[in-house]
């Protein structure tokens, strides 16, 4: 029994090997597009719902329903209340947007310092220099290091033994005259055997 279900199970997994090589029909992409915005649309609706309820709990722990009262002195002292309150959150606005504008002015000074540094320390464009050796080890060791040097020195030298050579060659004429005519190529042949 345990054998008949291995052998279903991987016919079962072979078909959908099978399936997932298919390519899928534009009518089943725009059937599964149409499902995925139409989940997105609720979860969009949801979030919207769950906002706004946020919202009116907030509005009720921070904003009490006003009661208005009856008399005329009672109006009195609930005007100065509201105006307190709206004094408090005006400091408050104030000292806020002051600590913004604090901000934006330390920012504008950082980017112009920023600005200002990397105009100063431009790389200046080289100017070819003619100097010596002796010099340019001066200038790179300093004073105090007296270093001649003579580059010509350590070069190897050859001397032209060009006389010896033309002695052997002699004159190209002869030679030519030698070879000319049938005894001079079988003096070739001959030499070269």
């Amino acid at each position: 029994m345990e054998a008949v279900s291995a052998s279903t199970h991987r016919g079962n997994n072979k078909n959908s090997v099978k399936m997932s090589e298919k390519k899928m029909s534009s009518s089943r992409k725009h059937h599964l597009k149409s499902l995925m915005l139409s989940i997105a649309k609720g979860i969009l609706e949801q979030e919207e719902k769950d906002r706004e309820v946020e919202r009116q709990r907030y509005m009720a722990d921070t904003c009490p329903p006003l009661s208005l009262p009856s008399g005329i002195q009672a109006l009195q002292e609930l005007c100065r209340e509201l105006h307190h309150k709206i004094d408090a959150i005006d400091e408050e606005r104030y000292d806020m947007e002051m600590k913004v504008n604090k901000s934006e002015k330390e920012i504008e000074d950082l980017n112009i310092k920023v600005i200002d540094l990397k105009g100063k320390f431009k790389k200046p464009t080289l100017r070819k220099v003619r100097m010596s050796a002796d010099a340019m080890l001066q200038a790179l060791l300093g004073s105090k290091h007296k270093v001649s040097l003579d580059l010509r020195a350590n070069l190897k030298q050859v001397k032209k033994e060009v006389k010896e050579e033309a002695a052997d060659v002699g004159d190209w004429r002869k030679n030519i005259e030698d070879k000319a005519g049938m005894d001079g190529r079988k003096k070739m042949f001959e030499g070269e055997a």
